[in-house]
């Protein structure tokens, strides 16, 4: 029984598979506007008929800004569905991103300060930014840009699926790393004098350190406070949201680790100045964040 469920799993990630090569071709042939009245087509269709996850991204958006009115809490949600579907549908035009021209079509950035920390100066350095904007772009822009840069990613189930997007993610030079091998291998990689990204907005699945984010206190990943502080290297906040008429800015903001060591309060304390960070963007443009994400689910025992 175990071998038919297995083989059945298996043809029907080919066929996703299949229909995601098809779909990306189809996207890849259209323009930029068709593409995002296509993805916000597709955002409004699962806010208004499939309702996924709706109601949750609902009460946290309700519960973050006590203040709003329901209509305004729908607007951004509705708002949300669609940006995401962007995000999604824009992933399928990532191969049409290939030289700093490209980049110059769609998103600002201004990286002179990240490089006078780290690539002037012969050393690596930790980005870390949160699921906002569309984080998939300004890794590679990043990469095109800065210097390749060596990406903490989360292994998709699909794997057919999961090695596509990665092909996409370091055509360029950019680096991946599984999130299970995060520690070890990021922390080679700043001692060469890598660039690490991380999105450090999630949930800690096993973290005990819980601090406010959002109003609500929530485990929070000190992954990149640590390898920083470990390296020596500089660590930075960089994040990536829209300007209108499908272009991007990012934000680069540079986190003070000045007295700070390994010792477990200090990274604590590193992680909470980033989060703070993050969490500012968030309250500022929150049709940006990816509210579908159950980002409370654990609570202090």
């Amino acid at each position: 029984m175990k071998r038919n469920g297995q083989k059945k799993d298996n043809i029907a990630d080919r066929a996703l598979y299949r229909l995601f090569i098809i779909f990306g071709v189809f996207i890849r042939s259209v323009s930029r506007s068709t593409s995002t009245s296509i993805a916000h087509f597709i955002g409004n269709f699962v806010y208004d008929i499939l309702k996924t996850r709706r109601k949750l991204v609902e009460e946290n958006l309700a519960r973050t800004f006590p203040e709003k009115t329901s209509i305004e809490i729908n607007t951004i949600a509705r708002r949300v569905y669609c940006n995401q579907a962007e995000n999604i549908i824009e992933m399928f035009r990532l191969p049409m991103m290939r030289s700093a021209e490209d980049v110059a079509q769609v998103l600002d950035v201004d990286a002179r300060h990240i490089f006078a920390a780290t690539i002037d100066c012969k050393k690596g350095g930790v980005l870390v930014s949160a699921h906002f904007g569309n984080w998939e772009l300004m890794a590679i822009c990043g990469g095109i840009l800065l210097a390749p840069l060596t990406v903490v990613v989360k292994r998709l189930k699909n794997h057919e699926v999961d090695r596509q997007i990665n092909a996409w993610r370091t055509m360029l030079g950019n680096r991946i790393i599984y999130k299970g091998r995060a520690l070890r291998e990021g922390l080679r990689t700043l001692q060469n004098g890598g660039i690490l990204s991380i999105l450090g907005d999630q949930s800690d699945p096993q973290g005990v350190f819980f601090m406010e984010f959002l109003g609500r206190r929530t485990p929070v990943f000190l992954g990149p406070a640590f390898l920083a502080l470990k390296a020596g290297v500089p660590i930075f906040v960089a994040m990536c949201r829209r300007t209108g008429g499908g272009r991007f800015i990012v934000d680069i903001e540079k986190i003070d680790i000045s007295g700070l060591s390994t010792a477990k309060t200090d990274v604590e304390e590193l992680a909470r100045r980033y989060t703070k960070v993050l969490e500012s963007y968030i309250y500022r443009y929150p049709e940006e964040w990816f509210w579908l994400h159950n980002r409370w689910k654990r609570v202090e025992s």
